[in-house]
């Protein structure tokens, strides 16, 4: 089917939609249209779903967890996780009720502010636009007092506006870098809005008050989802004689500094760093996701925060100092409760209400602990027994359903495995001695 068969694909109905991707493409229509149908909802919850995206034909369902015990800043909370992974549910509600017995997470945000740029190509000089931004901003201000004024109100708005010289892209070239507060806002919109506005704004002014007559080119205005002023702080911290007992007789001091070293490692390691920080985000991504929040834009903040020194390095970092055990971690997560799908999707409405109606600073004090319970428990399991024991014990259950398992072939897969080691090649030759006995 060319281009002009497909004009105006986007306003077909869904069925009509759904038609045309199942006849060109799939290769068992009937099967094909069956799961879409199966993966559809009522048609009020399906219509507020459609309205989240473009050209959706139905939904594909992941699975809404909770990890119970969490205690941060002395509040109980159990955090709602949409992932895919089991283990990852399993190891952070692990972490969080090791630490709830040891004063559990302490958590605090470091600063909030959001950023946005406009570039633009100008040919004179930066001092004068240095000189003439105190009066436009004066300016801005004002041409945008309507839109900001709710904002305003809950004590947010713009913050400030800088002028940076960018020679490194070209000799005239340069960007109005803004400072934001949006509050309980994750506030891409209303950052967005102003930017352009100012956009709109400062190549006449600039042309009003300088003597240089050449015409000022915007190359673009658009919010910068790097939040280095948006950071939040989380640690989990206990002497390390109250560690506790860990596997095959190790001791808690042999566990700490094999611990110490691990996230050492990861400091200066990019491999490694890698995948300890990717780690971090299986929890951080979860609760994100869960809360209606946008988890690409806060992946991306957190890998550029971790290359903040000039090398890609762990976001966590532990100490041992006077026989204390210490493990933090800080990075940036700019989310937010009020706007966006955060009250929009029903599910994402019910988080919030399981979190106790946080606001967007508690969240993201709750968004980190999950963080750093996640890594703590891999971390924990690299150190000691080794990440795949547990892991696959986690999988046991998917490999099960991949061979048709029935209830009763599960049970005693699970006992059986209780003490064996868990490999897809391993429970399917459990399973065939198991229905050759049978038969």
């Amino acid at each position: 089917m060319d281009n002009k068969e497909l004009s105006g694909f986007s306003k077909w109905t869904q069925s009509e939609k759904i038609n045309w991707v199942i006849e060109q493409f799939c290769s068992d229509p009937k099967a094909a249209q069956a799961t879409l149908k199966n993966f559809q909802y009522d048609s009020k919850q399906q219509e507020v779903l459609n309205g989240f995206s473009e050209n959706t034909l139905s939904n594909f369902p992941l699975p809404y967890g909770i990890a119970p015990h969490f205690m941060i800043n002395g509040r109980s909370y159990a955090i709602p996780m949409v992932i895919e992974e089991s283990s990852v549910v399993a190891a952070a509600s692990a972490a969080a009720k090791f630490w709830k017995s040891r004063g559990g997470f302490s958590a605090q945000v470091l600063s909030t502010i959001k950023e946005g740029q406009v570039h633009f190509c100008w040919s004179g000089e930066k001092s004068l636009l240095e000189d003439a931004l105190p009066n436009f901003e004066a300016l801005l201000r004002e041409e945008t007092s309507t839109f900001t004024e709710n904002m305003r109100q809950r004590g947010g708005g713009l913050e400030r506006i800088r002028v940076i010289h960018l020679p490194e892209v070209g000799p005239d070239i340069y960007q109005l870098r803004f400072h934001f507060e949006t509050c309980d806002s994750m506030g891409a919109n209303f950052i967005n809005s102003i930017l352009e506005k100012a956009a709109e704004l400062w190549p006449q002014y600039i042309l009003e008050v300088s003597d240089n007559q050449e015409e000022m080119e915007i190359i673009m205005s658009i919010l910068s989802n790097y939040t280095p002023s948006c950071v939040v702080r989380v640690e989990v911290s206990c002497p390390i004689s109250e560690l506790g007992d860990f596997p095959e007789g190790m001791s808690a001091n042999s566990f700490a500094y094999r611990f110490k070293r691990a996230v050492d490692i990861a400091r200066h390691d990019v491999f490694r760093a890698t995948t300890h920080n990717k780690g971090i985000f299986n929890g951080i991504d979860a609760v994100v996701l869960a809360t209606g929040n946008d988890f690409r834009a806060v992946e991306s903040a957190g890998h550029a925060y971790a290359t903040r020194t000039g090398q890609y390095r762990s976001l966590t970092q532990c100490e041992i100092k006077d026989d204390v055990f210490r493990f933090w971690l800080e990075l940036p997560l700019a989310l937010g409760t009020v706007g966006g799908l955060t009250r929009l999707h029903p599910m994402a409405s019910l988080s919030l209400d399981i979190l106790q109606q946080p606001s967007a600073r508690e969240l993201m004090q709750i968004t980190a602990a999950m963080g750093l319970a996640q890594n703590f428990s891999a971390l924990r399991s690299l150190v000691t027994v080794g990440i795949q024991k547990g892991h696959m014990k986690m999988h046991l259950y998917n490999i099960l359903i991949h061979f048709k398992a029935s209830r009763e072939e599960k049970q005693q897969a699970f006992d059986h495995f209780e003490d064996q080691v868990v490999s897809f090649g391993a429970v399917r030759k459990y399973l065939e001695k198991l229905r050759g006995e049978r038969s």
